[in-house]
């Protein structure tokens, strides 16, 4: 082989280390939430006997579109805001009354339950055209990032229906993982301390987020 064809090969091994090496850090990133998620929902023997999760699986995961939306005052949300952090999300596209105030309270206490990890769980509500108290929700929730529903189409439509109700009728909580998956829902009805639960392993068993 000579010094013209060594050359012309020395590129493509370059490009093979560099393809590895990025394979390699993808993994790194990926996988501990990967591993979470199969321990935690998939048929591991590591998983405990009788264990069973509170809420409806979102299977397969569905990747939510990154967006930045308008805020319910002022301003908008970055494009990444759905990424980097556990979710949150509820949805209510009326005035925003009993039923959605009660929503909004469970998860705020939900999230503050969880001491330590709450800053790495964020709230966000999708309200409607005619909701809401801004000045209730800026004292009750000032950590919620409350945003226009309507501009956020793409959003919602990645959300499930249940019994063939409507995601924006349906009052669910749905969680969001760090990699910006939607992963499970929670019904209208369902009892928050489900949500506790379900969250507090899964803080526990992924350190993304």
């Amino acid at each position: 082989m000579n010094v013209r064809e060594t050359a012309r090969e020395l590129p493509s091994a370059h490009d093979r280390r560099q393809r590895r090496l990025l394979v390699g850090l993808a993994l790194l990133f990926f996988a501990p939430i990967g591993v979470a998620f199969y321990l935690y929902y998939g048929h591991s023997p590591l998983q405990p006997v009788g264990r069973v999760n509170h809420g409806d699986l979102v299977d397969p995961p569905r990747p939510v579109p990154q967006l930045a939306l308008p805020l319910l005052e002022s301003g908008s949300t970055p494009a990444g805001f759905l990424r980097g952090k556990w979710t949150l999300l509820y949805l209510d596209a009326g005035t925003c009354a009993e039923q959605c105030a009660k929503k909004l309270y469970e998860t705020r206490q939900v999230r503050l339950a969880l001491d330590r990890e709450r800053d790495r769980v964020q709230r966000v509500f999708l309200a409607g055209p005619h909701c809401c108290d801004a000045q209730f929700l800026r004292v009750e929730h000032p950590d919620l990032i409350a945003v226009q529903a309507g501009a956020a189409a793409a959003l919602v439509g990645v959300l499930p229906s249940f019994g063939g109700v409507p995601a924006d009728t349906a009052g669910r909580v749905y969680v969001i993982d760090p990699l910006g998956n939607l992963m499970m829902s929670y019904a209208a009805e369902a009892n928050p301390k489900g949500l506790l639960e379900d969250m507090k392993r899964l803080l526990k068993l992924s350190h993304i987020g």
